[in-house]
């Protein structure tokens, strides 16, 4: 080779690669300003910059989870067949209809009536419930859970399923890959150990790379002789049982959920098991004859980054939109995107009380930041924010003018609405939603307001930080 020849063959083939790594943004990203962006990191650093857009700007999460979901519909495709349809339901209030038939389409599922949802308040009211319901247990358990871990509440759990499989009750649990890791050992080799079938949802190492890490099952599910669930946003570890006083408390909510939505969940849980080991629980033992046992309408809302991505995000826009009276909000995480911003913006802007009740004091610094660093976007147009103290509330609850609720996983930020597989309960019913709201005016009673004022006198520095943060909420 000439002298200077490889220059040019490294020039020409730079050159090919940034071509073809700005086309794939201009066709393929759907936010017209992350494709400028990725375009012209490509073209001012080139070489790196298409690099950099292969390793952190592909969304190879979208295009795995695409094929992770061909297989999970193919795998639970018989489930159905063993369900009876229990009655449909049709939202008690009217204004409620129009946000009803949106998360029946978005969902694919209907609104059944009949349930009964109990607030279980911290780990203290809701793992006796659960314990005492897996020590009940004649024919079959499912356990679902993001965090399992190996301390003295895990291990009243693994005690307790043990017991279960000794009387011959049929047990399945399924942990996430990763959050199975949070303690050292992981309880899923202790489970085995104990005769308890147990999976890994994703396994880290079984499945290497960026993509899985994000591909999280972020659901919590307990699901007893088909009959009696439990669902919410607790984990389990001692850090929930706030009467053992933790170093790092964590306070959160789950329900006990009775009724024919609960055919909904172990459909849930059925297509997770079905994906992660291939076997369908199809049995009767999993599908029970359901009655009704309670007054509220409810339907099970999935959300994940595959044929359900943005489902949950577009309940939340039309529950946001048909608001008349109030909005509250009660998250651990808080980073919406700038149409979910507008869309409280214009909704407090209308009349409607717009509440959003975060933790003082977050468990994720950068999350905390960046949450900081848009809070003036509400705050301007007339939406409140309460701070509660610590320990650090971990719960998720949106309830819209005392009739409607929904309570469950998801958190209102990218990771939880895009990249997380999240599992949340839609109820309709007025008692419900009233008694949700006394306990979020008792949070909101124990904190104290953010206002505009605040947001605006974060010292210089301070709000550099958080504003630094906050580019990089995509990833928080």
């Amino acid at each position: 080779m000439r002298p200077g020849e490889w220059q040019l063959w490294l020039a020409a083939i730079v050159f090919t690669v940034d071509i073809a790594a700005s086309l794939h943004a201009i066709l393929l990203k759907r936010d017209v300003r992350s494709a400028i962006a990725w375009t012209g990191m490509i073209w001012l650093v080139p070489g790196f910059g298409a690099l950099l857009y292969a390793m952190l700007g592909v969304n190879r999460v979208r295009r795995r989870a695409l094929q992770l979901h061909r297989n999970r519909r193919r795998l639970a495709s018989s489930t159905a067949e063993h369900v009876a349809p229990a009655a449909s339901a049709s939202p008690g209030h009217p204004n409620l209809r129009g946000l009803a038939r949106l998360a029946e389409r978005v969902s694919a599922r209907p609104l059944l009536g009949g349930n009964a949802l109990t607030p279980l308040v911290n780990g203290d009211a809701a793992y006796p419930a659960m314990l005492e319901a897996i020590d009940g247990a004649v024919h079959a358990i499912a356990l679902s859970t993001y965090i399992f871990a190996d301390d003295k509440s895990g291990k009243r759990f693994v005690d307790a399923l043990t017991r279960a499989v000794r009387r011959g009750v049929e047990v399945r649990v399924l942990i996430d890959g990763v959050g199975v890791r949070y303690t050292v050992p992981p309880v899923h080799k202790t489970l085995r150990a104990a005769g308890v079938t147990t999976a890994l949802f994703l396994p880290t190492i079984a499945q290497a790379g960026l993509a899985f890490f994000q591909l999280r099952n972020h659901r919590k599910l307990l699901i007893v002789d088909g009959r009696a669930a439990f669902t919410g946003g607790m984990n389990i570890q001692d850090r929930n049982v706030l009467a053992d006083a933790p170093r790092r408390g964590i306070r959160d909510i789950h329900f006990r959920v009775e009724g024919p939505v609960v055919r909904q969940l172990q459909d849930a849980f059925g297509e997770d098991w079905a994906f992660s080991t291939g076997e369908l629980l199809d049995a009767p033992r999993w599908y029970p004859r359901v009655t009704k046992r309670g007054n509220t309408a409810a339907r099970v809302i999935t959300d994940g980054p595959d044929g359900d991505l943005e489902v949950t995000r577009n309940v939340l826009l039309g529950a946001i939109a048909i608001a008349r009276e109030s909005l509250r909000i009660v998250t651990p995480y808080f980073l919406p995107d700038a149409p979910t911003i507008a869309a409280l913006g214009v909704a407090a802007m209308r009349g409607v009380q717009v509440d959003i009740v975060l933790p003082a004091r977050g468990n994720i610094p950068l999350a905390q930041w960046a949450s900081t660093a848009l809070q003036w976007q509400v705050l301007r147009p007339g939406c409140r924010v309460f701070l509660t103290p610590p320990p650090f509330d971990h719960a998720k609850l949106f309830v819209v003018d005392r009739a409607w609720a929904l309570v469950g996983s998801t958190n209102w930020d990218p990771r939880s609405l895009r990249l997380n597989f999240e599992l949340d309960l839609e109820c309709h019913d007025e008692q419900l939603a009233t008694s949700l709201d006394a306990l979020i005016d008792a949070r909101i009673a124990e904190g104290r307001p953010f206002t505009l004022e605040d947001a605006d006198g974060r010292a210089f520095h301070i709000r550099v930080r958080d504003g630094l943060a906050r580019l990089l909420s995509l990833y928080l």
